[in-house]
């Protein structure tokens, strides 16, 4: 009986413990990917915003030597990412590619402008910067026409900074359930045991010997839990590095170690600070109110 008795203890001990590392584990894996997310958010969001082209067209009458040296002056410039000088004659190719027509044989002449495929830098894929930016090639009076997708650039800044302002308050909302959460968890593991705390306390043993052993096992509870949590993370930052490789996420091991550190951090700290108030709930009760 005694014997049977003992494994149900056992039994419920060990589900005690599963249930708060679990808790730990999917709060702190949640609180990571955020973490990751709001750190390499800027490279997303300059991801998306360098994929935005701007298409400079040049008057026929533009020489070989005046492309020459705009192309020169692209990549002298801060501000290109990266671009591509297309021929008229490439372009008409391209055009008959995608159409399935040869519109060169009914027109005799091919209409088309030599141009230049520019990709800008995310910093600069704002308002008033491209705006500066296309006055500026506009100087070039053999440059005809510039077009890129104003209302775009606009709207793609316009959610970004939503999407920031949703971020922070999920942010806040997230700590909190993870506190209120991980907590909830470790105070029912200290009730468990709030006759043997007060057996303890009845015989003379301080509180703070009373909360150590306690504080220790939750902590070792949390480092278990950060554990299985980072390796979650690194599963999900491979699983988005092999989607978006041009992110390098997997690559930037400064902010991979914030995050992992963070987690681990936080795990500690969460657990020793919910751990020492519940046992010191349990201190303060008397006889009676246990039960």
């Amino acid at each position: 009986m005694a014997s049977s008795f003992e494994k149900y203890n056992k039994r419920r001990l060990i589900s005690s413990y599963f249930s708060v590392i679990l808790s730990i584990f999917l709060v702190l894996f949640l609180l990571g990917a955020l973490g990751l997310f709001v750190i390499n958010s800027k490279k997303l969001t300059n991801d998306f915003k360098e994929n935005i082209p701007m298409t400079v067209f040049f008057k026929n009458e533009a020489k070989d030597t005046l492309l020459s040296a705009f192309d020169v002056e692209l990549k002298n410039s801060k501000f290109i990412k990266e671009y591509a000088f297309i021929h008229k004659d490439s372009a008409a190719k391209n055009n008959v590619d995608i159409v399935g027509e040869d519109f060169l044989e009914f027109l005799g002449v091919n209409p088309l402008q030599n141009s230049f495929d520019i990709k800008l830098k995310g910093d600069y894929v704002q308002a008033d910067s491209i705006k500066k930016i296309e006055t500026n090639i506009k100087k070039n009076e053999m440059v005809s026409e510039i077009i890129y997708d104003k209302q775009l650039v606009d709207l793609v800044n316009e959610n970004i900074k939503k999407i920031s302002w949703y971020i922070l308050i999920i942010s806040g909302v997230l700590a909190l359930v993870a506190m209120l959460l991980i907590n909830s968890s470790l105070r029912l593991s200290v009730y468990s045991h709030r006759f043997i705390i007060k057996t303890m306390q009845m015989v003379g043993a301080t509180k703070a010997f009373i909360r150590k052993p306690f504080i220790w096992r939750s902590i070792k509870l949390g480092l278990i839990g950060s554990a299985l949590a980072v390796v979650g993370l690194l599963f999900l930052v491979y699983y988005v590095d092999s989607k978006l490789p041009a992110l390098g996420i997997s690559k930037d091991y400064v902010s991979l170690g914030i995050v992992f550190a963070s987690v681990f951090l936080v795990g500690i700290i969460i657990t020793w600070i919910s751990t020492y108030f519940a046992t010191q709930r349990f201190l303060n009760l008397k006889t009676d109110d246990l039960y």
